[in-house]
């Protein structure tokens, strides 16, 4: 009798999605609008405008960069475009909010930006334990992306998956 093994995983046909390697990359550095206010609390326009006139923007060279203000004050909204203009020319990517929101803002750019082709009438399977914890609003924005193009959607391991979508 032949014992030959065969890897059923392997010629199952699976296309396997690891979403750890569509993690973001790059330093996300804070721009506090705080730093910038008279007495931490009021923007006054002509100081504002000098201060970043001051400010050594290459130093936000390639960098992913969350504008926020800190402090409780009443920030207009051209203030966070002004500094968005000074920043462009150097940042990889500019957002307002927390950095834990750029995170998020930037893994679901790098999702976006997947070409769903390859995986048109595929059996995907979305690899559900590695070694960095994903949050559901990714699990979420590929089962989003994929659902039109893919025959079957799972998660898990090919070995001890879950059956999320089967195209009908």
């Amino acid at each position: 009798m032949d014992n030959v093994i065969v890897n059923k995983v392997a010629n199952s046909g699976l296309v396997s999605l690891n979403l750890e390697d569509y993690l973001p990359t790059g330093a996300i550095v804070t721009f506090d609008l705080k730093d910038y206010l008279f007495r931490g609390l009021i923007l006054k326009e002509k100081e504002f405008r000098e201060a970043l006139k001051q400010i050594n923007w290459e130093d936000y060279t390639g960098k992913n960069v969350a504008i926020i203000c800190s402090a409780d004050a009443i920030i207009p909204l051209w203030a966070y475009m002004l500094v968005t203009t000074y920043l462009q020319p150097f940042a990889q990517d500019i957002y307002t909010g927390e950095s834990s929101d750029m995170y998020k803002h930037l893994f679901l750019k790098n999702l976006s930006a997947i070409d769903t082709t390859p995986f048109t009438d595929q059996r995907i399977i979305i690899k559900g334990c590695g070694d960095t914890p994903i949050d559901s609003y990714a699990y979420a924005e590929i089962t989003r992306l994929l659902r039109p193009v893919a025959k079957s959607i799972m998660y898990g391991e090919a070995c001890s998956n879950v059956p999320i979508f089967k195209k009908k």
